[in-house]
């Protein structure tokens, strides 16, 4: 006769009851700050001994931004660290190798230069328009 069970185990046409052992996912926070809070995350990690221990997780950083008046995208190329952890990086982490490096994205350095360019340009069409009048 075919038993109807709950729980963690599975009983058997003989009669007897098979049991599983099921993994202990309980764990006990490090510190006493209990709320799930941003500050508070954390993570279950399996040590080598087969233990469930928590690991409290770090605040991931936005990264670094271009002016909001220029588009306000994230730049590519530089890490993803919050400041205090920036001040202790060397500064050839903290740039990108052009000009405006650690400041705008490229796609803004090169809408600048085009701009230069074009303006430059507009400027001598009108000298050279200038001088055809005269």
């Amino acid at each position: 006769s075919a038993r109807v069970s709950s729980g963690p185990w599975l009983s058997l046409s003989s009669g007897e009851d098979f049991h599983f052992a099921m993994p202990d996912s309980r764990v006990t926070l490090r510190r006493r700050h209990s709320y799930n809070t941003a500050s508070n995350r954390t993570k279950l990690v399996r040590t080598p001994g087969g233990k469930l221990v928590v690991q409290y997780l770090k605040k991931t950083a936005k990264g670094t931004f271009a002016p909001k008046a220029m588009g306000g995208q994230q730049i590519a190329g530089l890490p993803r660290l919050r400041s205090v952890e920036l001040s202790r990086v060397a500064k050839r982490l903290k740039t990108v190798n052009r000009a405006y490096g650690g400041c705008f994205t490229a796609g803004q350095v090169r809408d600048r230069i085009v701009r230069a360019f074009l303006i430059e340009e507009q400027k001598i069409v009108k000298r050279v328009l200038k001088a055809q009048r005269k």
